[in-house]
């Protein structure tokens, strides 16, 4: 099964016709690979790197990115079970991010560093789902 890395085309467009003034969370569901797969040609190639290495450095390399932009980390959790649902939609990484727009969010992706730096995101990632959200004020019970 060939997993969820990149947003497709039909998705991507449909992203940038919403709003892009207003702030935006974006939910990140993911599943990192045993091994990073790192395309020849990369620094990385071929080097005992796992999935999650490769992501924390997808982290840690697009952080200044990310806080220069206004984006800020909200939520993150520790996934343990999957109660309700497809048991092989466990996941390792569970967070939400937020952008003052979704302006801002494509900023990120355009950037030119950001660009580089997003092949360890590419090389760590087995599966993914990335779910843009208006952030409301949560009500009294479930949902409100």
């Amino acid at each position: 099964m060939s997993g969820y890395i990149d947003p497709d085309r039909q998705a991507w467009e449909l992203f940038k016709s919403l709003p892009r003034d207003q702030p935006i969370q974006m939910l990140n569901l993911v599943r990192v690979r045993a091994k990073a797969d790192y395309p020849e040609g990369h620094p990385d190639h071929g080097k005992d790197i796992s999935g999650l290495e490769a992501y924390r450095a997808y982290g840690a390399t697009t952080a200044p990115i990310f806080k220069r932009l206004g984006g800020r980390q909200v939520w993150a959790g520790k996934p343990q079970v999957m109660v309700t649902g497809p048991q092989d939609e466990a996941w390792d990484l569970a967070f939400i991010a937020e952008y003052p727009s979704s302006e801002a969010f494509m900023a990120m992706v355009r950037d030119p560093d950001y660009r580089g730096f997003v092949q360890h995101r590419t090389a760590a990632v087995a599966d993914s789902r990335l779910l843009r959200l208006e952030p409301v004020e949560p009500g009294e019970g479930f949902g409100e």
